[in-house]
C-alpha cells in the first residue's frame, strides 16, 4: 500500500475545487452537490462548508444512493425531490473516477428532467474510462494500471488516499 495524498494535500485539493466551483457559478443563485453515497457525500458536505463561508450561490447537499457495483439492478435514491432540481445547476460529486460506471448512471437520473447544467466533480481521476464521463472538477489526475485499487479514507479527522 502506498500513500498518495496525506491530511494536508487532500485538505488543500478540496479547498481549490470549492474555489473552482465558486468561479464557475458566479452568476448562479442556487448550486446543487449530489455526493455518491459514502466518500462523495463528505466530500460534498466539505465542499459547502468551504464555499458557505467564501460566499457564492446558495449551496444544497444531497446524497445520491446508487448500487456502485450493479448500478442497473435497482432504482436510484436522491436525499432530495426530483422536482426540487428541476432547472437546477448540479454538480455530481465522487471521491474516485475509474471507469465512469456509477458516474454515468447517476448521471442518466439527471437526464430525465430538464437541468441548467450537470458538471462532475471526483477528488481522484483514474482516467480509465469505459463509460462517456469527463470529470469536469478534479483534485489530482492519477495514472495508474487497471491492476491498481486506488481508495480514499475521508472518515475519521484525518484524511488519506492510498493505492495497492
Amino acid at each position: 500500500m502506498q500513500i498518495i495524498l496525506e491530511h494536508p494535500e487532500i485538505e488543500r485539493k478540496i479547498f481549490r475545487l470549492a474555489y473552482q466551483i465558486l468561479e464557475q457559478t458566479i452568476h448562479q443563485q442556487h448550486l446543487f452537490i449530489g455526493g455518491i453515497q459514502g466518500n462523495g457525500l463528505i466530500l460534498a458536505k466539505r465542499l459547502k462548508e468551504i464555499m458557505d463561508k467564501h460566499g457564492g450561490p446558495e449551496v444544497v447537499v444531497f446524497e445520491i444512493c446508487i448500487n456502485k457495483e450493479e448500478p442497473w439492478s435497482e432504482p436510484i435514491k436522491l436525499s432530495i425531490q426530483d422536482d426540487d432540481l428541476k432547472n437546477g445547476y448540479i454538480i455530481l460529486v465522487d471521491d474516485v473516477i475509474n471507469s465512469g460506471k456509477t458516474m454515468q448512471y447517476a448521471l442518466i437520473k439527471f437526464l430525465q428532467q430538464a437541468t441548467h447544467a450537470i458538471k462532475v466533480l471526483t477528488l481522484v481521476d483514474r482516467q480509465h474510462r469505459r463509460f462517456p464521463i469527463k470529470a469536469d472538477f478534479v483534485g489530482l489526475s492519477l495514472s495508474t494500471t487497471l491492476k491498481n485499487r486506488v481508495e480514499i479514507d475521508l472518515s475519521g479527522s484525518r484524511f488519506f488516499a492510498f493505492m495497492s
